[in-house]
């Protein structure tokens, strides 16, 4: 080799490794956007994670930024249980609420014992527990002398306690995952304005039994702004038999409704079971009890959830903690033969291990991302995001995702780009994970994430990003 072609190879091997680098700067820069954006939040740079690439694996990250970072994701490690449970139980599955039937009906009576056996169920919803006790109904029955036993053993879960995460034990995102879950555990009052009699009346979407409630609030004084509509109500739960409201209602407010996870969750399941009964005209002489079915008794019939593919949906759509914890819990039954969140952990663990061995493993606590605890990296969430393109289960996941500016949580983003993304969001976590279609038709995956004090005023450093990945 003569010296001048070994001078020009050199030269050629220096300039390609000062644009390696300059191209690896590159990457792992903030775009100006997301600096301005963070600047005007008070949100120093390092509080920040992302990760920005192609959805096809084998083409390099377009932009990353302390990517391999492990951090809280809040609700965006729902993407990692949906996907799991999407690829190891399939889009199709169904869980199944038996009901069993211990006696002999005589004469319009069930003589015996009515046994409901829960099997984790995440939408069993007002209506659907009426259609599954409506079947007794249509077998002639107007009176059950005796009891309605609820099983529940299917899930193994201590004590639920719905003020350990943030002393708010009313609000229905705290609410407690169980083996039949009746409307979330979650009662929804309506209040609906009538000003000829000076209150608001109101309406409860779930009968519940054993429990007093208001059918009224007197309205406020005529021009009273709406506001704070619910501290004005002034309700009491002390009491876990009875529902108190000492405020007024605002006429202003129009109707309104406000989802309530009532004291006493243990004994909720129950409480719904016998309302929805005698609201339906039923009797009972007996009690509604837990308890377990007898072995070697058959189910009379069965009440079938929607698929996971549409559970999955509502769980991503509107961030859903109880339905995701539910969904975590089936995985540990059906995977490991134990409803407990140990085996849930175990089996996404596993999962996990045989798709990205060398991803660094989530740390997962419920699944739902209600945890101070849980982490992951942007790297990792941002691989698995490519990883579920390439799915075979990929249109039922995407679909469940948030769509920017038009549905769920993202319905009122500010971003312009076209994107499906699901948001999570504590007091010091903002977050954002799923697909950016850019304007050059190339689709990116999308994983970022703020952990701050400052993490409530990061959603125009999210939009900025957003929109930066779609101005390709």
């Amino acid at each position: 080799m003569s010296q001048d072609l070994r001078w020009r190879n050199l030269r050629l091997f220096f300039v390609g490794g000062v644009l390696a680098c300059a191209s690896t700067a590159f990457a792992q820069s903030l775009p100006a956007p997301v600096e301005a954006a963070l600047a005007r939040a008070s949100i120093p740079r390092e509080a920040l994670s992302f990760y920005v690439a192609p959805v096809e694996s084998s083409k390099p990250a377009r932009r990353v930024w302390q990517a391999g970072i492990a951090m809280n994701p809040a609700s965006v490690m729902k993407l990692v249980t949906t996907y799991a449970a999407l690829e190891q139980l399939g889009p199709t599955y169904v869980w199944r609420t038996p009901v069993y039937l211990d006696g002999v009906i005589d004469s319009g009576a069930f003589r015996g014992t009515v046994y409901i056996k829960g099997s984790g169920d995440p939408k069993l919803v007002s209506e659907r527990l009426w259609l599954l006790l409506g079947r007794l109904q249509g077998m002639g029955v107007k009176v059950i002398v005796g009891d309605i036993v609820v099983d529940r053993s299917a899930f193994q879960v201590h004590d639920h306690d719905p003020a350990a995460f943030d002393g708010e034990p009313f609000r229905p995102y705290n609410a407690g995952p169980d083996a039949l879950l009746v409307n979330y555990k979650t009662q929804v009052l309506g209040f609906m304005p009538d000003a000829a009699a000076g209150i608001a009346r109101i309406h409860y979407e779930l009968p519940m039994g054993h429990l007093q409630v208001p059918a009224s609030v007197p309205l406020a004084p005529q021009g009273t702004a709406c506001g704070d509509w619910r501290s004005q109500l002034q309700a009491d739960w002390s009491d876990a038999q009875r529902i108190q409201l000492n405020g007024q209602y605002p006429a202003s407010c129009g109707d309104k409704n406000w989802p309530v996870a009532l004291p006493d969750p243990q004994t909720f399941a129950l409480k719904a079971v016998e309302g929805m009964w005698r609201s339906m005209g039923g009797q009972i002489t007996g009690r509604v009890r837990d308890g377990l079915v007898p072995q070697g008794l058959k189910p009379a019939w069965e009440n079938q959830s929607p698929s996971l593919a549409e559970v999955v949906r509502d769980i991503n759509k509107y961030s859903n903690n109880v339905m995701t914890q539910q969904v975590l819990l089936t995985l540990g039954k059906e995977r490991l033969g134990q409803g407990s969140f140990e085996a849930g952990r175990t089996a996404l663990s596993q999962w996990w291990q045989l798709r990205w061995p060398a991803a660094e493993m989530p740390v997962v606590e419920n699944g739902a991302g209600l945890s101070r605890t849980a982490r992951i990296s942007a790297q990792a969430l941002g691989r698995m995001l490519q990883g579920a393109w390439a799915s075979s289960v990929m249109p039922e996941f995407m679909s469940s995702l948030p769509i920017s500016g038009m549905d769920g949580t993202l319905r009122r983003s500010k971003a312009s780009a076209n994107a499906h993304l699901k948001t999570g969001s504590l007091r010091d976590t903002n977050a954002l994970g799923g697909y950016v279609l850019g304007n050059s038709g190339q689709r990116y995956v999308l994983a970022a994430m703020v952990n701050h004090t400052n993490a409530g005023a990061a959603r125009p450093v999210m939009d900025a990003l957003v929109d930066w990945v779609a101005q390709d």
